[in-house]
């Protein structure tokens, strides 16, 4: 997502020239490109799909149908996490105790068939100024109060910066979620003011916000967990300008930061 303005094949194309191991892939540039066709072009490239984005939002209709497709296309990929939006406010879901209580029974619907087949569902607490429209899971704590109630090969859950560096109940969830291997995907992303009207897109570049990556990027590893680290951008100058150029920037980041 951080370099969207990319095709799969040059996406591809410029982690192998950077020596970028592996990418996480959103569904709907998979499903453009054809899935099966995706799962050849990475898996011909040795790169790895760390993760898909998204499953989720489950008090919306059609869900189940949804993420079960998306639980599929995982497996045809070869990733093991699928990373959960869970959903906000709906007509039928209209406060945030319904929201989340319809998001509870949905994954416990959905973890048994994602179990099966090889897959971890990653619950991903957002930012609370998205808790209205597309999660109403906010915090490490409710991500966790969900998931724990299965196994932890089943359901964990997705650590951002971005949307968690705010919460100082945070860090004790990580060592909580860690100690138990619930730590399913980690992402990274700084936070920089004035955010941009509608502030879905106004993810900082790395090292450039209020966020001590390293101090996160260390508190990650001390809780034990050992996977791959993703730099998730939605930001639309980034996506204005040359998408070989970002990655290339964004590596640089990474590596300094």
């Amino acid at each position: 997502m951080t370099v969207k303005q990319l095709s799969l094949p040059e996406l591809v194309g410029h982690c192998l020239r950077l020596g970028v191991p592996g990418v996480g892939l959103w569904r709907e540039p998979v499903r453009e490109y054809g899935i099966e066709a995706a799962a050849a072009l990475v898996r011909d490239a040795g790169l790895a799909v760390t993760t898909l984005c998204r499953g989720g939002f489950f008090t919306s209709d059609g869900w189940e149908e949804e993420n079960r497709a998306a639980i599929d296309e995982a497996v045809a990929l070869g990733t093991d996490t699928l990373v959960l939006v869970s959903g906000g406010l709906t007509p039928a879901f209209p406060d945030l105790p319904s929201a989340r209580a319809r998001i509870a029974e949905a994954i416990g619907t959905l973890a048994p068939y994602a179990g099966e087949r090889g897959v971890r569902l990653a619950i991903e607490p957002l930012h609370p100024m998205y808790a209205s429209d597309r999660c109403a899971v906010s915090t490490l704590d409710q991500a966790l109060e969900i998931a724990e109630r299965f196994p932890a090969e089943q359901v964990g859950v997705t650590v951002d910066t971005y949307h968690l560096w705010w919460d100082d109940r945070a860090p004790a969830a990580v060592e909580r979620a860690g100690a138990a291997g619930r730590i399913h995907s980690f992402q990274l992303a700084d936070w920089t003011t004035p955010l941009p009207a509608g502030v879905l897109n106004g993810r900082g570049r790395l090292g450039t916000g209020a966020i001590d990556l390293r101090a996160w990027a260390d508190l990650v590893e001390e809780a034990g967990y050992t996977g791959p680290v993703e730099v998730e951008l939605f930001n639309d100058e980034l996506w204005a300008r040359d998408g070989a150029e970002v990655l290339e920037e964004t590596l640089e980041s990474f590596q300094v930061v």
